[in-house]
């Protein structure tokens, strides 16, 4: 005896309801997906503008907020060798917050103008950009450039825009010496090795009551008036 094989109905509405679910969630995805950036927050920079930073970043024109990298975000920008990092935030309404950490611009050379990074890069600047940096006057020996730059990072930012110009002078019984002449008339005399004592400047101008002369932090601490 045959068996009678029953013929499944197709459920056409079940179907159709599906086939419209997901058309209107491709839908709904497509338009998520192509939602624009509403706001851009940036933080922490003083030398690169907010306008460079947005066109850096391929933010001018407002992109895509879920389509729009923050690795590609960061990449860009660190492209600038001003920009020593930079973090990429997510807020809500389609925000983006950009930290951005800047690299320490650590004196202008007098030979040519240009600019020196805390990582020993040379940069040249926009006419814009107002930076109170010291200028160094002469030439520091490749050997002496390392503990050059960490002396200098280890003075206080306030302090070093007191520094108007540098000069390297080495003698016979110093050849890591400099000379800093500041702006208010002072000069001092500092080794690599003290680099950082110069952060007690201020602590020593009470004593000096008004007077100039020259600090002598590279042999002793001693403050001699100029006649």
């Amino acid at each position: 005896m045959a068996k009678v094989v029953k013929k499944k109905k197709i459920k056409w509405k079940s179907f159709f309801t599906f086939l419209i679910v997901l058309t209107i969630g491709f839908f709904l995805v497509q338009l998520l997906l192509k939602t624009k950036t509403k706001n851009i927050l940036i933080v922490g920079n003083k030398l690169v503008s907010d306008i460079d930073i947005m066109e850096l970043a391929g933010l001018s024109d407002y992109p895509s907020f879920f389509l729009t990298s923050g690795f590609s975000i960061e990449r860009r920008l660190k492209a600038n060798p001003l920009i020593k990092s930079v973090r990429v935030k997510r807020k809500f309404y389609h925000t983006f917050e950009l930290d951005i950490q800047e690299a320490t611009v650590l004196y202008q050379k007098e030979e040519d103008g240009k600019y020196v990074l805390e990582d020993a890069q040379e940069i040249s600047l926009d006419e814009n950009i107002v930076l109170t940096v010291p200028k160094l006057v002469n030439y520091v020996p490749n050997n002496k450039q390392k503990a050059f730059f960490k002396g200098l990072l280890k003075i206080k930012e306030s302090l070093r825009e007191r520094i108007s110009e540098m000069t390297y002078v080495p003698n016979e019984h110093d050849k890591d010496r400099f000379l800093l002449y500041l702006n208010d008339g002072n000069t001092v005399y500092l080794t690599l090795t003290k680099f950082s004592m110069f952060n007690y400047y201020e602590d020593v101008l009470p004593q000096l009551e008004g007077k100039k002369g020259i600090l002598y932090l590279d042999s002793g601490n001693h403050f001699k008036i100029m006649e």
